[in-house]
């Protein structure tokens, strides 16, 4: 893969961004928009790599290998600064935000000449996630950029940001690889065929997050609590629902990651009772899924899968955790 910057996928935006650094055209400020896991960081760290390699193999091709495409690649060169949400003590964080006094320190250093690379590189990772502050001051700092800086940005979406923002930045959406394509890069790495494909497919083709799945076994079993949590809470009362609210409620993240993780499950069954021929992402819970399928009307599973995707917009607006995972809960279908 060294003629796609060692990347697996998103084949035209290494070469576009190849053909920036080649002739000269490199733009002030991208935005790498997809899902988590699906390659936005690497990406734009294998362009600061190609614009700053001290050794190019040619116009716009990194080697990998020098002393600066190493530090580019742990996020621990001069001339880099990393930008990610934190908590309230400054701790980098999941489910943290990225504050107004983080841009005002880039700010100090950024409009300062790069100590010893062409470009001096700003990446925001998860801008989303950034407050109203932060994103009005970012806004100043790109109408203001000078020649020598790139402001690197990551999102899911780059309707949630600001259009001003948007605006000013050339927009890279990735989109989910193929299956067999992630699958095929699991077998090389030593997995199995059947659980390479099973991984494959919950990975939603996002070769990051199924890379992730390999690496850490603890991912894959909290996802399997949680789908089992949702099967126990079908056919709940509303005496038990409510007690798991309460846990669930206590942590903001895991409740993110668990409702995240039902939204999958409820599109599938979403997909399977509209006919659709799109691959499951939960392939080893297809029996509960063909039955639940079954079960509803399509109007039902719409609605369940609606109250999955408010909620989460709630969640991140800070609405009261508790009221909000009892209301999830008690409109669960009673199966």
């Amino acid at each position: 893969m060294t003629d796609n910057w060692n990347l697996l996928g998103h084949e035209w935006a290494v070469d576009m961004l190849r053909r920036h650094v080649a002739r000269g055209e490199t733009r002030h400020a991208y935005l790498f928009a997809g899902a988590p896991g699906i390659g936005r960081r690497t990406l734009a760290l294998r362009f600061v790599q190609a614009l700053n390699c001290e050794k190019p193999v040619a116009p716009g091709e990194p080697c990998f290998t020098c002393r600066t495409c190493k530090q580019i690649e742990g996020m621990k060169y001069p001339d880099l600064s990393v930008v990610e949400p934190v908590d309230s003590d400054s701790i980098p964080s999941p489910s943290g935000e990225i504050r107004i006094g983080q841009i005002r320190d880039l700010q100090k250093t950024f409009h300062l000449k790069p100590y010893q690379s062409p470009y001096r590189a700003a990446l925001f990772l998860r801008f989303h996630e950034a407050n109203d502050s932060a994103s009005n001051a970012l806004l100043k700092t790109l109408e203001e950029a000078p020649a020598h800086a790139i402001l690197l940005l990551t999102a899911d979406n780059p309707e949630q940001l600001l259009p001003t923002i948007v605006s000013r930045c050339e927009i890279l959406r990735l989109r989910p690889l193929p299956l067999e394509a992630v699958s095929a890069d699991l077998i090389e790495r030593g997995v199995e065929e059947d659980r390479a494909r099973l991984l494959a497919h919950i990975s939603g083709g996002r070769p990051g997050f199924a890379r992730r799945l390999i690496e850490d076994a603890a991912v894959l079993e909290k996802r399997e609590e949680r789908l089992n949590d949702l099967q126990t809470l079908l056919p709940a009362s509303r005496v038990e629902k409510f007690s798991y609210a309460d846990k669930l409620s206590k942590d903001k993240d895991a409740m993110c990651q668990t409702i995240l993780v039902w939204l999958s499950y409820w599109r599938d069954v979403l997909l399977r009772v509209a006919g659709a021929e799109t691959p499951l992402v939960n392939i080893d819970r297809n029996m509960e899924i063909e039955f639940l399928a079954g079960w509803l009307d399509l109007s039902s599973a719409r609605k369940i899968v609606s109250n999955h995707e408010s909620a989460l917009e709630r969640l991140e607006r800070n609405v009261n955790s508790r009221l909000l995972a009892e209301t999830l809960l008690l409109d669960l279908p009673k199966a």
